[in-house]
């Protein structure tokens, strides 16, 4: 029953890990960070989301690590 658990609140913080993953904004975004990559260091860059993602990206790999170990260790 508690493995059970644990494995479907695994799952979902994998689906929450990828999420936010995918969420990120990437370094370069093609021909358009190119051009605009000079814009964003002159005129600063909004970083609000990027930082909030950050974070929760971080919080939900540890997250996903713990339960992996967990659920190793009731194997």
């Amino acid at each position: 029953m508690l493995k059970g658990l644990l494995t479907a609140v695994h799952v979902l913080i994998a689906l929450g890990l990828i999420a936010t993953i995918l969420l990120q904004s990437g370094k370069s975004a093609g021909l358009s960070g190119a051009i605009a990559g000079g814009a964003e260091q002159f005129f600063g860059k909004k970083k609000g989301l990027d930082e909030k993602l950050g974070r929760i990206t971080a919080f939900t790999a540890v997250a996903f690590g713990l339960t992996s170990m967990v659920l190793v260790v009731m194997k």
